[in-house]
């Protein structure tokens, strides 16, 4: 046999050989992704869009791997491939495996250098590995990297060998078992807490770039004057460097400049077309870097023009304005997680797919919840017109640690530990370095519902100094310490929101809310598990109902001031059956065009509210009483008798006591939009002079429920009306309170 038909069989052989080694491990449900992803084509495209350039190399595919007990010497045999970058608890990685806390994962691969690489520095890069990574080449140790969301790169080139290079990476990942930033993964999943990431969970990858070069590349917008101030990154510097960029629009050169390098170098961008969801502009740029004449650097890259700042709208509210203009921020809470293949998704197309599809449904904004996706997922956001708002992730051990779990009304943060803290804040100002680029992101959120809440005040005074040209929502939920930009609260099902004057210059958002779960047969994790929503239908049609109407409810909170809104959540997860779309993105449990219909009138603009029946939320107000049976017609008394006491609100009930109330209203106009305000627990039922308008359970807590029942307004006449309520079977010892307002 020649040398050359050898060679060809043992190609052949090899590739086949190394296809069968990799299949994926079965899984309840998968998205229409799934099947395309094999050991070729796993996340293929380039992963930088910040500054990309044409020569790279992708580490991404079949890697070796093994689990081992810590402390280990360096393995000399594998357990088997990987495929990366999905991580080892996934379906898609073709292993399926947990990784224990007193456990290591090692990765192996070997890499050929391309020859044309050749006297060019060799970066390595590390899009993200959870938790604690040390990397070697060609077994000596080049360094390591502690956070599970933010990239990372090595210059590997004093490493190097003629011939194959080695990589070889360890990673080891406590879980819940410690305090670091690690989101919504645990070792046990229930509930809201969902399956562990453990090692390698992003693009892995290698480029070559000449020793002096641009290492980052930040764009920052000022519309009021129209300049573009990029800040810039240069390794090793000689000082007599120059730099070009060429701008372009829709194809069209619209500005050039070539000047000595600087860390900031400044443009006139006048008249400029901005960025926002409806008109999602991009300017294009390519820049060279040379120096004698010499090429050093060259890539491509592009940057908005777009601002978000605080300001007063003409009703006399503090709202988030975007491009100076007061715009409604209507998004769903993102937890980013895929049955097939957990926090990495499938594939580009799929991690495009959710934002495209709740684009279509109406929404501007998506609260990308405690997780940190590819770099491409912001690059899909500026492309397509989708606000971000961005966590960074959790860190603490367990909900309700009567320690580092910080209640509502708990008057001190956690004391985290210095070396704790030192992780957590070099991790997010990683993150936000990573990040801050992409001109989608207008918020940044460094803490969630207390949640390993510590020293709010200079972490929310450090996030807003290190990022001046973003919103900081210090605390979204709960702990509010009267710092950053907005009041965050979260209320299920509500909605709710603080009054807007009881918080002057801070812009008022309900950050959760709704959460309604409907269990999608053959589309559930685990049909034997449970599987909750924060409320739980069981057909469809009272899914679809409930949903109506909890987004109508919104609509009159606008007429107070409400400058956001998140509804829990864009798809299943795992057993939380609450998104708009199942875990496995086949079915929506909402059409496209009903969800755009309901989301249209949050655009639009209502007038200032008009009180009718004050509540106490603000002001103490009267309600009339009465704890006895009375006759039917209680309810239609325009001037309670002697059956009925005025007592000041809110009213103070008791576990199991029964109670109605009233009060009257005086109207000259009738109104053609009219809400309601309600606080409390129990069996509630609500009449509008006489009529019955509402009867349901509530369980209200830390903010006032609100209810749009524009719907009725034909019960209302002019002259004297009554608006009354019977609350049974209290649940707790709770308060009871409520009050009417016109938003026309």
């Amino acid at each position: 046999m020649n040398k050359k038909l050898s060679l060809f069989l043992f190609c052949c052989f090899s590739t086949s050989f190394t296809f069968a080694q990799y299949s994926q491990k079965p899984v309840s449900i998968s998205t229409q992704w799934a099947k395309d992803v094999n050991d070729k084509n796993a996340w293929q495209e380039y992963p930088r869009p910040q500054l990309v350039r044409d020569r790279w190399l992708n580490l991404n595919g079949l890697w070796d791997y093994k689990i081992t007990a810590k402390g280990n010497t360096v393995p000399s045999s594998f357990d088997g491939k990987i495929l990366v970058p999905y991580s080892v608890e996934s379906s898609l990685s073709g292993v399926q495996k947990p990784l224990l806390p007193d456990q290591e994962l090692w990765y192996e691969k070997l890499v050929n250098i391309p020859a044309d690489w050749k006297g060019q520095d060799v970066i390595l890069h590390f899009g993200a590995v959870d938790w604690q990574s040390t990397i070697y080449i060609n077994d000596k140790e080049i360094g390591q990297h502690t956070g599970g969301s933010d990239p990372f790169s090595f210059n590997i080139t004093s490493h190097l060998k003629p011939g194959v290079q080695k990589i070889l990476v360890k990673v080891t990942d406590p879980t819940d078992s410690y305090i670091q930033a690690r989101g919504k993964q645990v070792l046990n999943p229930q509930g809201f807490w969902y399956t562990a990431v453990s090692g390698i969970w992003q693009t892995v990858w290698l480029e070559p770039v000449h020793a002096t070069s641009i290492s980052y590349l930040n764009p920052v917008a000022d519309i009021d004057n129209g300049k573009i101030a990029f800040q810039i990154g240069l390794t090793k510097p000689q000082g007599n460097e120059i730099v070009e960029m060429t701008v372009s629009h829709k194809n069209k050169e619209v500005k050039k400049i070539r000047v000595p390098f600087n860390k900031i170098i400044e443009m006139d961008m006048q008249n400029a077309a901005l960025w926002s969801p409806d008109n999602p502009n991009l300017y294009k740029i390519k820049v060279n870097l040379s120096r004698g004449g010499r090429v050093l650097d060259n890539f491509s890259s592009y940057f908005t023009m777009r601002k978000i700042s605080m300001g007063t709208d003409d009703r006399g509210y503090t709202r988030i304005m975007l491009n100076n203009k007061p715009v409604f921020q209507w998004g769903t809470l993102d937890q980013g997680w895929w049955p097939e293949s957990l926090l990495t998704p499938p594939s580009d197309a799929a991690m495009k797919y959710d934002m495209e599809v709740l684009k279509k449904m109406g929404f501007n904004m998506i609260r990308k919840h405690i997780k940190v996706e590819p770099a491409r997922y912001y690059y899909h956001a500026d492309t397509l017109g989708m606000l971000l708002w961005q966590d960074m992730p959790s860190g603490f051990t367990k909900l309700n640690d009567p320690v580092n779990h910080i209640r509502a009304d708990d008057p001190n943060d956690w004391v985290r530990p210095k070396k704790s803290a030192e992780e957590f804040e070099a991790e997010w100002k990683s993150i936000m370095d990573n990040l801050r680029f992409f001109g989608s992101i207008v918020v940044w959120v460094p803490f969630n519902e207390g949640w390993g809440q510590y020293d709010t005040k200079r972490i929310t005074a450090w996030t807003q100094s290190h990022d001046p040209s973003r919103l900081v929502d210090a605390t979204s939920g709960w702990t509010d310490r009267k710092v950053g930009h907005m009041y965050d609260a979260h209320q299920y099902p509500g909605p709710a929101m603080e009054p807007a004057e009881e918080h002057p210059g801070r812009a008022i958002v309900l950050g959760e809310f709704g959460g309604l779960g409907w269990p999608v047969k053959g589309h559930l994790w685990n049909e034997a598990k449970r599987n909750w929503g924060y409320r739980t239908f069981l057909t469809e049609a009272e899914y679809k109902m409930q949903l109506n109407q909890i987004i109508r409810n919104l609509y009159p909170m606008l007429s107070k001031g409400l400058s956001a809104a998140i509804y829990t959540q864009t798809s299943d997860v795992e057993g939380e059956v609450n998104g708009l779309m199942t875990y496995d993105r086949r079915y929506n449990k909402i059409s496209i065009d009903a969800m755009k219909e309901m989301s249209e009138p949050l655009y639009h603009q209502y007038p200032k509210a008009r009180i009718l029946i004050a509540d106490s939320e603000i002001k103490l107000s009267k309600m009339f009483t009465s704890n006895v049976d009375e006759d039917k017609n209680w309810k239609t008394l325009n001037s309670p008798d002697g059956r009925f006491k005025e007592v000041s609100a809110p009213v103070k009930l008791s576990k199991g006591q029964n109670i109605r109330a009233l009060s009257n209203f005086t109207i000259e106009q009738v109104p053609q939009k009219l809400a309601m305000k309600l606080y409390g627990q129990g069996d509630l039922t609500v009449f509008l002079n006489g009529q019955e308008i509402y009867n349901k359970k509530i369980l209200t807590r830390r903010h006032y429920d609100e209810f749009n029942i524009s719907q009725y307004h034909h019960l209302i006449k002019p002259g004297d009306n009554v608006l009354a309520f019977e609350l049974k079977k209290v649940e707790a010892d709770s308060d009871f309170d409520f009050g009417l307002y016109r938003f026309d």
